[in-house]
């Protein structure tokens, strides 16, 4: 067998294995090492197996992960998601369907801290899914809101998997960080409009709720205050430079616990937020592992050079084939999770986007939209499972149907990030001014 045969053979094993449901980053990790195993001998083979682990967990740009993710747990046990609906809720309560908007725009304030949509999607089913339902909307909408909601946690910064693709493919954390922003905007409004669209069509959906006076709205931020000022430090310090993505998210986790402590927050849930964000931080850093061992089994067999001249030799203009690549993601993401499936494909596709002429800033949040989109698609889709997991009295089914307007959404935002790429360019060329 050639090496080029090999990879084909591994990678094939590995997909088999992982839809067989066996952990990605076992498969990976056993594939790689025997792969570079068979193709440069035992010695150099093994001799990378052990130091790839080691080499990639030392890298400064990966410690910015734990940071992210403590925000938003010392958030969430805090109590300072609460905050943020009832806010939403007081300033846009008065529109169509205007609970489920609510909890569009809490959900994109509370990703905004978070970076995790699994933790996203679970914290407002216990804090968004109840006032909805008791206000009598259509239980498939207030669980569908909640769930595609949560996926905006994988784009507004700070985002774990805006993180990982900077890690992959060795572009600025940064500048990807602040790439996502106007995107993820964006995404909240064009779910806001939705919402608003479908129950002007049908009121039985969701009816707005009376707006409270001035004096209740007005009353309502300060209790936003902690998390605007959290966002406020990390993109003002990225932005002028004063402080490394690390840096700002170690800024914006000690302010973070220093407000959930004046508020009152007890050892025990100071203690819940560390061990989650060990645990998380940990299977995230597991897949990194595994995969860049694969990685280094694809590189030795030549498929990512191969599959890049491959795709430049199409006869079809970029778009085309741009368009087909998002298709195999959005195929992909319903039987994969996110973060897996970014770690696979990346190392094969990365180098076919940038032969066709990409930007790879642009590119990085367009699949990264993707994995947005795959965490609400079934079979798979997370956010969904969470949802029905936290709200048992809602079944996985309605969930499903739930989501399906906002998978419709998704599609339109992507065809806006397609067609006007400046959406997700200005703020990074601000920046690089």
């Amino acid at each position: 067998m050639t090496e080029f045969e090999i990879g084909l053979a591994g990678t094939g094993a590995l997909l088999l294995m992982v839809f067989a449901g066996v952990r990605i980053y076992t498969v990976a990790a056993i594939v790689g090492v025997l792969g570079v195993v068979y193709i440069i001998g035992w010695d150099a083979g093994a001799g990378i197996g052990g130091t790839v682990p080691h080499s990639k967990s030392v890298n400064y740009a990966l410690s910015v992960l734990p940071m992210f993710i403590l925000i938003g747990f010392i958030a969430y046990h805090a109590g300072l998601t609460h905050a943020l609906f009832r806010a939403a809720k007081a300033w846009v309560g008065w529109v169509p369907g205007g609970l489920a908007v609510a909890s569009v725009f809490a959900t994109a304030g509370f990703a905004a801290v978070s970076g995790a949509s699994t933790a996203t999607a679970a914290v407002f089913s216990r804090v968004a899914i109840p006032h909805m339902l008791d206000a009598g909307y259509d239980r498939r909408l207030a669980a569908g809101v909640v769930a595609a909601g949560g996926t905006l946690a994988s784009l507004i910064p700070p985002s774990a998997i805006l993180v990982i693709y900077a890690i992959i493919v060795e572009e600025s954390v940064g500048t990807l960080i602040m790439a996502g922003f106007v995107p993820g905007v964006v995404s909240a409004l064009v779910y806001a409009a939705l919402i608003i669209g479908q129950c002007k069509l049908k009121p039985e959906l969701g009816r707005p709720i009376p707006s409270p006076p001035m004096k209740e709205k007005l009353a309502s931020l300060p209790g936003t205050l902690p998390i605007i000022a959290v966002v406020a430090i990390i993109f003002y310090s990225m932005y002028s430079g004063t402080a490394t993505p690390t840096e700002a998210g170690a800024l914006g986790a000690f302010v973070v616990l220093i407000m959930a402590i004046v508020r009152g927050m007890s050892w025990k849930n100071l203690r819940s937020a560390l061990e989650e964000t060990a645990r998380l931080t940990v299977m995230i850093f597991a897949l990194i592992w595994g995969i860049l061992i694969f990685v280094r089994f694809l590189g030795y067999a030549g498929l990512p050079q191969a599959f890049a001249e491959w795709i430049v030799t199409l006869p079809f203009p970029p778009i085309i084939i741009m368009i087909g690549i998002l298709l195999g993601y959005a195929v992909l993401g319903m039987f994969m999770d996110a973060i897996g499936m970014l770690l696979l494909t990346l190392p094969v596709v990365y180098p076919a986007v940038i032969a066709l002429g990409y930007d790879p800033i642009w590119f990085g949040i367009i699949v990264v939209k993707m994995c947005e989109v795959c965490l609400i698609t079934p079979p798979v889709g997370l956010n969904c499972y969470v949802v029905a997991a936290v709200r048992p009295d809602i079944p996985l089914g309605d969930v499903f149907r739930g989501i399906a307007p906002f998978f419709v959404a998704d599609v339109v935002t992507v065809g806006l990030f397609l067609a006007f790429p400046g959406i997700i360019l200005w703020l990074p060329s601000l920046i690089n001014q």
